[in-house]
């Protein structure tokens, strides 16, 4: 088998990104606690790892044979694997936030009396709102140009500064990737009501949405871009 339990799923998720659906779908952590193995993760989890790394490995195989290639993120230079994650994730997030936002309260709005979970979904995905836009600016801002300061004079004190830095945006990544859960858990994984409208049906797939590009935007910092430095 190319994979094994004691990988982590960091590193399957570098080499074959759509390990992640799978991932989610057992609720194994790639992104925020991406470094534990998947031996480790499977433990008091109503998971066969037998199972699971044989449905991985089929998928991969399969994958593979059809031609796929993930990119190599280690090899990548560092200041563009910076510049992705800006003009690729955070752009992304920028845009959809404002825009969900508006959906979410929608549904709210039109079926909370009788969907009590979505006043939940509201404050959390508020709450989320809040959280990515402060951390997409001191990213932006403050993180981002040191590193390609660092990169440009190499200096060590400027780097202590970034690692430093960077362990303050794991945990911000933690709080985050929390609240993504929780919407999960109270979705029952993005699942819809009988008789869902389209304004439903829209906020759901745009949710779920959000939920892959930043588990993905979290997996290229904390397991490539912090661990390269």
């Amino acid at each position: 088998m190319e994979f094994t339990i004691h990988d982590t799923p960091a590193t399957i998720v570098k080499k074959y990104p759509q390990a992640s659906d799978l991932f989610k779908e057992n609720k194994i952590d790639f992104c925020c606690g991406g470094h534990i193995p998947l031996q480790e993760q499977v433990v008091n989890k109503d998971i066969d790892g037998n199972e699971l790394l044989s449905q991985l490995n089929k998928q991969y195989v399969a994958w593979k044979e059809a031609g796929n290639v993930a990119p190599n993120w280690d090899e990548v230079p560092l200041e563009d694997l910076v510049d992705h994650i800006i003009y690729h994730h955070h752009a992304y997030v920028k845009e959809e936030l404002p825009r969900l936002g508006e959906l979410v309260e929608r549904v709210y709005n039109v079926h909370g009396m009788d969907h009590p979970h979505l006043q939940t979904l509201f404050r959390l995905f508020n709450a989320f709102k809040i959280d990515m836009v402060e951390h997409m600016f001191k990213e932006e801002n403050v993180v981002f140009p040191l590193i390609k300061d660092y990169i440009a004079n190499e200096d060590e004190q400027l780097l202590s500064q970034i690692r430093m830095l960077n362990d303050e945006l794991e945990k911000e990544h933690d709080d985050s990737g929390d609240i993504l859960k929780q919407i999960r858990e109270i979705t029952n994984g993005f699942e819809l009501p009988f008789g869902a409208c389209g304004t439903y049906q829209v906020t759901y797939a745009r949710l779920a949405e959000l939920e892959d590009m930043t588990f993905e935007h979290i997996h290229l910092e904390n397991n490539v871009l912090f661990q390269r430095l």
